[in-house]
């Protein structure tokens, strides 16, 4: 039988392996490999001849592979995919699984019992709460796409909720890193990719993220994946840091003038929701758009908080035309180009925008029950009440601490 050799190359050296090399037929039939031709698909196998590797880490015996026991382990992974052992349906990927949604994709598919492997960044902290959750996390980087390849032998979904840092520039990750992500999925087989976007991106060309988010969804399109695109209005989660812990703690809240509405929905709905549409073929390439039950301006959002915290917020309004001037002065430096890009969502707020849209026919679709949504009132209200509640006990405490004998 022919054998191939594979070259892994990580910080411990280069380790050569052997496997059998695959008959053409075994790549079609066991999701290694869908080219649409034979030489395509004979190129892929080809770039195996070198993969790269980090590290990775097994969650059954909490053991993380270095050097050449992580090369086996992939290539045992290859083998036993081309041994004739289907993918599991239920085998995911979650890319940026450390973020405020990806965690909670996690967490909601572990807990419905799929077998969830996370691809990290390499850290100093490293995200030891994922595998006492159950996951595999294996390390890579969208703006590395040799790390990418290993990563997703034997999956049969990627979820991909990665979005870039903000000291990072937008393109590194959000458009470079996803094209390689997208064209390792389309060859490696994947069966499903879910791919997260931002509501009425393509109406905004002007605002970078928002023209690659639109751009990324159209290279999606033509891979020739089996996709969903889901579509976000805003992260009920976001609102703690930016007005709750601020009012609570009597510092100042910014906010703007602009009447911009948008539609907060709680990431652990969007996680149950997103879970939902990978077990249903109906939303098989189909664009959905997951919105609140409600659109709320920056002003109505403070009132709430005010009204739930008890106690008035400092709020400081910056005039969107001082964002879109900021916008514009950072524009004239090489080194402020990033940060100019990011102000750019100043000119989506300076038109009467409303991020939101109905949402009766997405519920029909996924079978869901529009009152098992929250709300951003009862969201906002049981943070109040948990925070407030400690906060008196805290108190409590340390009136008792004043007594000496």
């Amino acid at each position: 039988m022919a054998m191939a050799t594979l070259t892994l190359t990580g910080k411990c050296g280069h380790h050569q392996l052997h496997i059998p090399s695959p008959p053409e037929q075994k790549l079609m039939n066991f999701g290694i490999v869908r080219g649409s031709s034979c030489k395509q698909r004979s190129s892929f196998w080809g770039s195996f001849q070198k993969l790269h590797f980090a590290f990775l880490s097994d969650k059954r015996s909490s053991t993380c592979y270095r050097g050449k026991q992580a090369a086996q382990v992939v290539v045992n992974s290859i083998a036993t995919a081309l041994s004739g052992t289907p993918v599991r349906s239920t085998s995911i990927l979650v890319v940026g699984a450390t973020g405020t949604l990806g965690r909670q994709v996690v967490r909601r598919a572990l807990d419905e019992g799929y077998d969830v492997r996370c691809l990290v960044r390499p850290r100093p902290a490293p995200a030891d709460f994922l595998r006492d959750w159950g996951a595999t996390v294996v390390n890579g980087d969208l703006s590395k796409p040799e790390t990418i390849p290993a990563t997703l032998v034997g999956i049969h979904t990627v979820i991909d909720c990665a979005t870039g840092r903000p000291e990072e520039p937008i393109r590194t990750v959000d458009w470079e890193g996803k094209v390689a992500l997208i064209q390792c999925a389309k060859a490696m087989g994947i069966q499903k990719f879910v791919f997260y976007s931002i509501h009425n991106c393509d109406k905004h060309p002007e605002v970078p993220l928002m023209e690659i988010k639109r751009c990324t969804e159209k290279y999606l399109q033509e891979s020739g994946l089996n996709y969903t695109v889901i579509r976000l209005c805003g992260f009920m989660q976001g609102l703690i840091g930016q007005y709750a812990v601020p009012i609570l703690e009597e510092k100042a809240v910014w906010g703007t003038d602009a009447p911009t509405r948008i539609a907060y929905m709680d990431t652990q709905d969007i996680a149950r929701m997103t879970l939902t549409t990978i077990r249903t073929e109906k939303t098989d390439k189909k664009f959905l758009t997951f919105a609140g039950p409600r659109a709320w301006t920056t002003a109505e959002v403070i009132n709430l908080c005010e009204r739930l915290a008890g106690q008035d917020a400092r709020v400081t309004t910056v005039p969107v035309g001082v964002l879109r001037f900021t916008r514009q002065l950072t524009r004239l430096f090489q080194w402020t180009n990033d940060v100019a890009d990011r102000l750019a969502f100043s000119e989506v707020l300076s038109s009467d925008v409303v991020f939101s849209t109905p949402m009766v026919e997405t519920y029909s679709l996924l079978g869901i029950d529009p009152k098992d949504t929250n709300s951003l009132e009862r969201y906002l209200q049981e943070y109040f009440t948990s925070i407030l509640k400690k906060l008196k006990e805290l108190k409590a405490q340390s009136k008792q601490g004043d007594f000496y004998i």
